[in-house]
């Protein structure tokens, strides 16, 4: 790191401060994810194989790489007969069949939340409904829900794809979304896919998951506030680059996104006097108080936290790896 710039203060300036967004990083399904890759290997001892990256987090790959894990792109990347984790984010049936053929061990740790989207768009094309799935195209997530009923799906990548939607039957159709994706956003789409098909069903529960939505709550409500937002997460994270949109669409001056402190550049904060930190749903606090850390140094060394949810929500290891845990010594 280079020296730090210094910052004389006007007296009659504003006080700097740093608004810092909760709930923010980790949620249930990551957790989950990064926990059963620790497990797998120290249960079986390395290597563990992965299919895809666990979660969409540089230096949660790359942390887990230094254990042991290794990362593939395609499950005939695993020697035959070898462990492989499926990634939080989904696979489809084809995935799960080839690795099968393979003799491979398989630990899934999809996301529950993705798995109920799983759950949801085969039941509904089995009722013979015409399923819009709104979502990336090319994102592993939309790859695996859409591997699920590929007959029935067709995707939706946003709302300029709307008028190229062609269903069988205006009276079954359903829409579904990827779990990461922003809310407003995804309401913008489904209302303009329900002026087309006005009979257009709507999910059972909400498919984007409880933690994108309390994420992109809470820094609409600090956004306003803020010259600058710093939101922490990979740059193929989903739900990280969602939270740089949302911050500039709720008001933000600026918003940028930074997978480490270093990362940050010093003329971003020229002029500001409110700067807000948050982070992406697959990202590590101590990645956070990197950048809490290199804004102190350059006057930013109050922290006010801003709090729109507490969430509890915790899901338990995939049942492949349960069965296996060493029980825990006295």
């Amino acid at each position: 790191m280079g020296a730090v710039s210094a910052l004389p203060l006007n007296p009659s300036d504003p006080p700097r401060r740093v608004l810092l967004a909760r709930p923010r990083g980790y949620c249930a399904g990551v957790d989950r994810a990064v926990v059963t890759v620790e497990k797998a290997l120290e249960t079986y001892g390395a290597p563990v194989y992965v299919r895809k990256q666990i979660v969409h987090n540089k230096h949660v790959v790359a942390t887990l790489e230094q254990r042991g894990a290794i990362f593939v792109e395609e499950t005939d990347e695993v020697p035959e007969g070898s462990l492989v984790v499926f990634s939080a984010h989904g696979v489809s049936p084809a995935v799960h069949e080839e690795a099968a053929s393979r003799s491979l061990q398989v630990i899934d740790a999809t996301c529950p939340l993705v798995t109920k989207v799983h759950k949801e768009a085969r039941k509904f094309a089995a009722e013979g409904y015409d399923i819009l799935l709104i979502g990336h195209r090319g994102h592993e997530e939309v790859e695996g829900t859409q591997g699920e009923a590929p007959e029935a799906i067709q995707l939706v990548n946003d709302p300029s794809e709307v008028d190229d939607v062609q269903v069988s039957d205006p009276e079954k159709v359903i829409w579904l979304s990827q779990t990461t994706l922003s809310v407003d956003e995804t309401l913008e789409t489904v209302g303009m896919l329900r002026k087309r098909f006005p009979l257009m069903a709507s999910p059972p529960s909400d498919d984007i998951c409880y933690a994108t939505q309390n994420r992109q709550e809470v820094v609409k409500q600090i956004a306003p506030d803020c010259d600058l937002v710093i939101v922490v997460g990979s740059r193929n994270s989903s739900n990280s680059v969602r939270l740089v949109e949302v911050a500039l669409d709720a008001g933000a001056r600026t918003s940028y996104l930074v997978d480490y402190a270093h990362e940050i550049d010093e003329q971003w904060l020229d002029d500001a006097r409110t700067v807000g930190v948050t982070s992406g749903a697959s990202v590590p606090e101590e990645l956070v108080d990197g950048v809490l850390g290199w804004l102190a140094e350059r006057g930013f060394g109050d922290v006010e936290e801003f709090t729109a949810a507490t969430e509890t929500l915790t899901f338990s290891l995939p049942k492949e790896l349960r069965r296996d845990l060493r029980p825990a010594k006295a």
